[in-house]
């Protein structure tokens, strides 16, 4: 068993990367990305490099639930928003203009496909057969990140259709709602779920439902902070918006 504090070699997945990096430098000399814009996409790649090869990952391949699902969550929302923020208006014109995107990233169909990537993969058998077989987990990881900036788009771009702040904070109190109880069972349900994990060597005297918890708990916890922050800015320029109109008419 690989060292708790090792590095773990994910070459497959840094190389997927790696061209993703080169794409995004060329699409920034054609479509002259903002700095900041440019910033936020280094931050998706620096977070999406992290879970994959740093200690989280050792943890979550071989030791514990929570680093797993905390691996997740980085894969399946934290990167893919940044990545999402990193492109500019030009760009997201160039990338819907397929009529598959613009079809992907209809509010309607992209968060309930994230919703699906993320209970389909959390099925015990699945989740097992992920950590058994590399390829499986290749898979996991990019479906992860695709969904994500799926789920993303709508909040961040106006293209093709722009939304209302309203529109986004509802959409916004629907995802966190809509995928807040996979983290609660997991933290309330009596006995292990995984097999894999429950017969894990175990570390720090945290035994198998203990990690089980503890991953609920932190899965939960993250997803709710990102995403009503999110929300939280969207809902101020819902009220301010409406506040506006309310004068205007009064006036």
């Amino acid at each position: 068993m690989p060292a708790p504090g090792s590095w773990h070699a994910a070459w497959e997945e840094v190389a997927a990367l790696a061209l993703v990096a080169i794409a995004y430098g060329r699409a920034v000399r054609r479509y002259e990305i903002p700095l900041i814009r440019r910033r936020a996409f280094e931050g998706a790649l620096l977070i999406a490099l992290i879970a994959v090869v740093s200690p989280l990952a050792t943890l979550s391949l071989y030791y514990f639930l929570w680093a797993h699902l905390l691996q997740n969550v980085a894969l399946a929302e934290w990167a893919p928003a940044l990545a999402v923020l990193g492109v500019s208006p030009a760009l997201a014109t160039a990338l819907a203009r397929p009529r598959i995107v613009r079809a992907l990233v209809h509010p309607l169909v992209a968060l309930p496909l994230w919703l699906a990537v993320y209970g389909l993969w959390h099925i015990p058998a699945l989740y097992d057969a992920a950590l058994r077989h590399r390829a499986v987990l290749d898979v996991e990881h990019a479906s992860y990140l695709i969904a994500g900036c799926l789920l993303w788009w709508p909040v961040f771009q106006v293209v093709p259709r722009k939304i209302r702040p309203g529109g986004k904070a509802a959409y916004l109190f629907g995802a966190f709602v809509l995928a807040s109880p996979l983290g609660l069972v997991l933290a309330l349900f009596p006995s292990p779920i995984y097999d894999f994990y429950e017969n894990a060597d175990r570390l720090w005297g945290i035994g198998p439902l203990s990690d089980q918890q503890l991953g609920g708990v932190l899965m939960a916890v993250s997803e709710g902070i990102l995403f009503f922050a999110v929300f939280a800015v969207y809902f101020v320029r819902f009220m301010a918006e409406e506040e506006a109109g309310y004068s205007q008419g009064d006036a």
